[in-house]
């Protein structure tokens, strides 16, 4: 059988329709490039399947000193949303320790931040990377696996292959957040989750109509949103209005911004917390801590699970990591938002 010819530099240069010297610039990440004949570089190098020969490169010429983290989310969110800054605040504080920067970026598709890890591990530029908000079939699995860089999956293992991954399990606590509504006496209880597409959103999802079927709950409502505050409003609007029979007494939401968000729905609409409607919130954050009455929250520490995926991702760079393991699970933390239901 004939063995098909080798790619070389030359032709990947041939393919973007530059010199072997750019290509070279490129995948060195050297200045002199515009952003389009780089990507131009990139996308013709992932065509023809090469990559530079990092055998006959020096160990040393791969970064150590970056690590990579996309989020496909809105900037605006990000930035509104106190779980990502507590946990790029715990990634950072284990990163400092090892002289190490975080290369940030926010993607608008998964297929987007495919082509993203790709060009940051062939181009040289991340030691590994950190990936987050995993989906059913997530294709950044397949494609990093085909890659070998190391990385860290903030993910269920069912969500993740063969990935070291580090997780919440939410699934228990989905079941102790419902189980204590039910014990306080409430029957028809709502969940405003986050988006549909997102693993943990489904693990979620399940558990809470495992749970209310286990229980025996009156009413069980979920609504998927996009996890903002407006979301979280319009899901709080359309729960509220519904007629008694049909309206939760009790709502939990998948994060705090759209729980503070129905706290304010609530009011508007004359309604009193917790006495016409308890709501707990998922994420625990100052935001919780802050509103009046105080809101019930899952709590775990997002700072702490910042700085434990950081660590494992260098045990996985050394080899000498822990491999895949949970963190502990959210604790319910009752405060002033959750009560018996009257009557």
């Amino acid at each position: 059988m004939t063995t098909p010819p080798r790619v070389t530099i030359k032709d990947v240069a041939a393919r973007a329709g530059v010199s072997k010297g750019a290509v070279s610039l490129a995948f060195n990440h050297k200045p002199g490039l515009s952003d389009s004949t780089r990507d131009r570089i990139f996308e013709a190098a992932r065509e023809l399947g090469w990559a530079p020969n990092l055998a006959a490169r020096s160990l040393s010429s791969r970064r150590v000193d970056v690590v990579g983290l996309a989020i496909c989310r809105p900037a605006k969110q990000i930035g509104l949303e106190p779980f990502y800054m507590e946990f790029i605040s715990g990634l950072e504080s284990v990163l400092t320790e090892h002289s190490c920067s975080l290369l940030l970026r926010l993607v608008r598709t998964v297929d987007e931040e495919v082509g993203l890890q790709d060009a940051w591990w062939r181009g040289n530029q991340i030691s590994g990377s950190i990936l987050v908000d995993f989906q059913a079939d997530d294709p950044r699995v397949p494609a990093v696996e085909r890659l070998g860089m190391p990385v860290v999956a903030v993910g269920h293992p069912s969500l993740t292959g063969s990935l070291t991954s580090v997780w919440t399990d939410d699934a228990t606590a989905v079941t102790e957040a419902v189980s204590y509504l039910a014990a306080l006496g409430h029957r028809r209880v709502a969940r405003v989750g986050g988006a549909a597409a997102l693993g943990h959103t489904s693990i979620r999802t399940a558990a809470f109509d495992e749970a209310a079927r286990v229980l025996e709950l009156a009413g069980a409502w979920q609504v998927a949103t996009d996890f903002s505050g407006d979301a979280g409003a319009r899901a709080t609007r359309s729960l509220l209005t519904a007629a008694a029979p049909d309206r939760p007494t009790a709502i939990v939401y998948d994060n705090d911004i759209m729980a503070v968000a129905g706290l304010s729905v609530a009011s508007e609409m004359g309604l009193s917390v917790p006495g016409d409607v308890s709501l707990l919130a998922w994420d625990d954050s100052q935001l919780c801590r802050l509103t009046h009455p105080t809101l019930s929250a899952m709590s775990h520490d997002v700072h702490g699970f910042g700085a434990e995926v950081a660590r494992t991702l260098f045990g996985v760079i050394t080899g000498d990591g822990l491999g895949s393991h949970p963190v502990p699970t959210p604790v319910l933390t009752p405060r002033g938002s959750t009560a018996p239901p009257r009557g």
